[in-house]
């Protein structure tokens, strides 16, 4: 899970590569004149007015209703309103952006292309690194997919602060998590074929055939239970 120092300091890796790092690169033409305060503005909004009403909310419940009946009861009940919050997003920006989608294809395609090497390079390099490093085939996991995640829910509300809902910068950040779960979901198989090859000793992993608690992916098999225990 990322930390929440690194995300409010976006602001300030925005204004780098965006205004700085083109006149590095020889391509001042490309760059871009935004105020670390126009990025910061949009992070503090959508991140940091919900970090501040979740912290405001526990405070005050547990305070008068108590820990128990805020961890069992309140929310098990507010749980599904992020998945509405954020299918409500998801929909909001393809009714804006759908249109881009299907008439500009090698746009997406160009998008596409650096976004799928970037998850490759930075999954493999992570799970080698870890695996030379002498970490558990659970460690090495979680580290390679945590290298290779993006804050795309971040950079969307950056885009849609600074450049508007129908730029260009919003495109990318639309097609981001387009590309972003199949990617992601053909890593998992890439992690088990690479744990059956690299940690023999943890066992053979098991792909769940439904979500269920019943049904999670474990390395270890579980003990054989005596006949006739209950």
């Amino acid at each position: 899970m990322s930390l929440a120092p690194p995300r409010f300091l976006y602001s300030v890796l925005g204004w780098f590569f965006l205004s700085v790092v083109p006149g590095w690169l020889g391509a001042e033409g490309t760059a871009f004149d935004v105020s670390m305060w126009s990025i910061g503005k949009s992070v503090l909004i959508f991140l940091g007015v919900p970090l501040a009403a979740g912290a405001l909310t526990r405070l005050s419940l547990t305070r008068f209703k108590g820990e128990d009946w805020y961890e069992k009861k309140f929310l098990p009940r507010l749980g599904p309103t992020a998945l509405l919050g954020l299918l409500y997003t998801i929909v909001l920006m393809f009714a804006m952006q759908g249109e881009k989608l299907t008439r500009l294809p090698l746009d997406v395609v160009r998008i596409s292309i650096p976004l799928l090497i970037y998850f490759g390079i930075m999954f493999t390099s992570a799970f080698f690194l870890s695996r030379r490093l002498g970490f558990s085939d659970e460690e090495t996991t979680s580290l390679s997919f945590t290298a290779a995640g993006n804050n795309f829910e971040l950079a969307i509300a950056v885009a849609v602060g600074v450049f508007g809902m129908a730029s260009g910068e919003t495109l990318a950040g639309v097609v981001g998590p387009l590309i972003e779960v199949p990617a992601l979901i053909a890593l998992v198989y890439l992690s088990l074929w690479l744990k059956r090859r690299l940690f023999p000793e943890s066992g053979s992993p098991v792909l769940p055939h439904r979500f269920s608690d019943n049904n999670i992916v474990k390395g270890h098999s579980a003990p054989p239970t005596p006949e006739g225990a209950r």
